[in-house]
């Protein structure tokens, strides 16, 4: 598809997303943003003895009060979610309930903001964060810092912008913080007034490796835009929206032997990520810049991306293709370990016998 125009009301397309799909099995699976070198020990043995056999306390006061202390705010305002995606969907349905026609939607971005607030009937406008929202009345408003599929973070200026958007409308304004855990440089800078008005996202399953167990939560904000949003946004939870799977993630999320192995897992992304840059370099790949493991990259002019691609997935390596954000000609690519980019490689020089692909007399990656 092609981009939708900025401002205008638009249709979004289904929303599709990288990582596991109904296709064959992926040996090297570049079109993922979860952390490749799986979750936290301590926390992936607490979520395997989870206790399955029966509910989980159907209020998560505990976990509340423990995900508060973690995150510096009052308990009362954090919201456990099933994931990103049931978080959103339910943040859009309270909104809707509380009046909201519209959302505005960065572009590109993950699909399921515009989708989730088409199915409930609200009309969709994207834009672009360098020119920031425009609604001329109370919207849901969402952001993404860093942002997916680019991984920009958002300047002093985009968020400016978007303050004075919905600060002069009365818009709800909700950040989605799922990959500043997977920030490798830079710093954040929303400041700490939009943040008191905002939603805040927080999905930190990506980074933990276990994007299978769906837990997520939901920040409201201290200085709400919308007195009784917290209270619909808490109504329309199904019971129990939190497995015991869930419920021990995000308990242990936060603890030490977590927050070693996260920062651990950014030092080796980090020097996963430069050495695939080069060897893309190297392959003629353009490639954008980005402050997190992921990417957007544009094979050479004169390749026909959907044939790569499926060309490569038949050889067990998967690359998202950015057509579905309105970039054809453009695919997500994040680092991984050397093994898998050493696989990549050599994928493309077997599709380069068939005419689809560069070859290559590079080296092959290796392990240090």
């Amino acid at each position: 598809m092609n981009a939708p125009r900025p401002g205008l009301p638009f249709t979004a397309p289904p929303a599709v997303h990288g990582g596991t799909d109904d296709g064959p099995p992926v040996a090297f699976d570049f079109s993922t943003n979860a952390n490749p070198y799986g979750p936290p020990p301590e926390l992936w043995r607490a979520v395997r003895r989870a206790p399955r056999q029966a509910y989980p306390e159907p209020g998560y006061r505990a976990l509340r009060e423990t995900l508060g202390a973690a995150l510096a705010v009052d308990p009362a305002r954090v919201e456990p979610a099933g994931g990103g995606t049931e978080a959103v969907r339910r943040l859009t349905l309270a909104a809707r309930l509380h009046g909201v026609g519209e959302a505005w939607v960065p572009w590109p971005a993950f699909g399921e903001y515009a989708a989730a607030a088409e199915a409930l009937g609200l009309r969709v406008h994207a834009y672009a964060p360098p020119d920031g929202p425009r609604p001329r009345r109370a919207a849901l408003v969402w952001a993404c810092d860093p942002g997916s599929p680019d991984g920009r973070g958002l300047d002093a200026a985009d968020w400016a912008r978007l303050g004075d958007a919905c600060e002069t409308t009365g818009s709800v304004l909700a950040i989605d913080r799922a990959y500043a855990p997977l920030r490798l440089e830079g710093r954040d800078l929303l400041p700490p007034a939009i943040e008191a008005g905002a939603w805040l996202l927080h999905c930190p399953n990506k980074v933990l490796g276990l994007t299978g167990v769906r837990a997520a939560c939901l920040v409201a904000p201290s200085r709400p835009a919308r007195a009784g949003l917290a209270a619909a946004v808490r109504r329309c939870a199904p019971a129990w929206v939190l497995s015991a799977e869930g419920v021990a993630l995000l308990t242990h999320w936060h603890a030490p032997d977590s927050a070693r192995h996260v920062e651990d897992s950014r030092g080796r992304l980090r020097i996963d990520r430069a050495a695939l840059r080069v060897v893309l370099s190297d392959l003629g790949w353009t490639q954008d810049d980005s402050t997190t493991p992921f990417w957007l990259a544009r094979p050479p002019e004169d390749r026909d991306v959907p044939a790569l691609l499926a060309g490569l997935r038949q050889r067990g390596v998967k690359l998202r293709d950015a057509a579905s954000f309105g970039l054809p000609g453009r695919v997500r690519i994040a680092a991984q370990p050397p093994r898998a980019v050493a696989g990549l490689v050599d994928a493309l020089r077997r599709l380069g016998a068939d005419g689809r692909a560069p070859s290559s007399t590079l080296p092959l990656p290796t392990a240090p």
